[in-house]
């Protein structure tokens, strides 16, 4: 497959015609709800198999082979050209499909009450692109008791397609993370035995292979009781014959204070199966515009993360979502910024008739536009560009696999591109 970045003048068509495919084909890849209407900076994905380079000023075959990997006369047999040929700028050359690396996908799923035909549909959709289908969440109470969330049948559908199931456990009491609430659970042995029992009978009947603790906002000081805490998880898990995995807040160094220091990365590395890197959340809801997931705070949480844990246990975590900030901004006074999927920020872009910028540093799309009360908007998003640069960075530090919140949210570029970068492994 192949990213094509929308230019000024350009028709989806006459798009189509370069690439040799039908326009149709790139329409319903990349889900465009009116194929006649795209905007300058618009991303495409298009599904072909291998890719095309046009030769730029000032590039030879050598170049160009060593760009992608091959060697001159691999890319010369491939076009039918002579090594020694010069090429014209403008050029199409062929290039290859490369071999895929085998990886791991998880997605975090949070239902609703009663869950939706819409929720089960798009399960449906995306299982056979996943190792781990992971229910978001199952509550922990006080007393070691569980609260659990509607699930209707989306586990059977997960493990019909061969996705594990994973039965993720969170600190949530009342809508928010409490610490006080994981510091019980911690301190209390009944407490704890008595939720690991009911963690472990809930995954015998429900069928999850993976238990998945998501403990954020504890205190600092409970760090070693945190970590003591997953050893005796682990003990009772692995004896009952489940992994043990853990979200990790975002870091780029052994901070012991704030609301990140209770993950300690060596501890978890060293306790449980695989982690997940909550990778995301740079621009959030209440700061200023900006990219949610920019490529380089991102790699600087990996190079320290695989520093501490074996690079084989570590999903890089990925937003399937951006944000709609509108003036004034969180910092003056303004509302919160709207959570939107990629797909909506497309349509807004569309029906806006605005062009899509790309933030080269960040690696991420973005724009601006005014509604219809005079209201300045800016949009940051994730597009096939943005997620390129995530499976780049995954491949190039052998990571486990990607980690993704959440479903619902239409990003239809992603899971063609997850697709052509990655084999992923079922392991039911």
């Amino acid at each position: 497959m192949q990213i094509h970045v929308v230019q000024n003048g350009q028709s989806l068509y006459g798009i189509a015609q370069a690439y040799g495919i039908n326009y149709q084909e790139i329409a319903q890849a990349n889900e465009l709800p009116d194929p006649s209407r795209i905007v300058v900076g618009q991303a495409l994905v298009i599904p072909i198999t291998g890719s095309y380079h046009w030769v730029q000023p000032g590039q030879s075959l050598y170049v160009i082979a060593q760009m992608y990997g091959l060697t001159v006369n691999e890319l010369a047999t491939i076009n039918r050209l002579s090594p020694s040929q010069n090429l014209r700028v403008g050029q199409r050359l062929y290039i290859p499909a490369r071999p895929k690396k085998t990886a791991e996908s998880l997605l975090y799923v949070e239902p609703r009450t009663p869950v939706t035909e819409v929720m089960i549909d798009e399960v449906r959709q995306r299982v056979d692109a996943l190792t781990y289908l992971a229910m978001f969440s199952y509550e922990a109470q006080r007393d070691g008791s569980l609260k659990a969330p509607s699930i209707d049948d989306i586990p059977n559908i997960a493990s019909a397609a061969g996705a594990a199931n994973a039965l993720v456990v969170s600190n949530l009491e009342n809508f928010a993370f409490n610490a006080d609430l994981a510091h019980v659970l911690f301190t209390d042995q009944a407490a704890q035995n008595r939720l690991f029992g009911n963690l472990i009978q809930v995954a015998n009947e429900i069928g999850y292979k993976d238990i998945h603790f998501d403990f954020e906002l504890l205190h600092p000081e409970d760090r070693e009781l945190y970590n003591s805490f997953l050893r005796n998880a682990r003990d009772r898990f692995h004896q009952a014959g489940f992994t043990i995995s853990t979200a990790l807040a975002p870091m780029t160094s052994d901070v012991r204070t704030g609301i990140y220091g209770a993950h300690d990365y060596r501890a978890h590395g060293e306790i449980v199966d695989f982690v997940s890197l909550m990778t995301y959340e740079w621009g959030y809801t209440y700061s200023d515009p900006q990219a949610v997931s920019p490529i380089g705070p991102v790699r600087n949480v990996v190079e320290y993360a695989v520093s501490q844990i074996p690079s084989e246990k570590i999903f890089l975590g990925q937003n399937l979502y951006g944000y709609d900030w509108s003036t004034p901004y969180p910092s003056q006074g303004g509302s919160a910024a709207r959570a939107i999927s990629p797909q909506q920020a497309i349509l807004i872009a569309t029906d806006r008739e605005v062009d899509i910028e790309y933030d080269y540093v960040a690696q991420a799309p973005n724009f601006e536009y005014t509604d219809d009360t005079g209201v300045r908007h800016v949009v940051w998003f994730e597009d096939a560009r943005s997620i390129q640069a995530k499976f780049d960075l995954i491949k190039q530090f052998n990571l486990r696999g990607i980690m993704y919140w959440k479903l619902g949210l239409a990003f239809p570029q992603n899971w063609l591109l997850l697709e052509d970068n990655f084999a992923i492994r079922k392991i039911t």
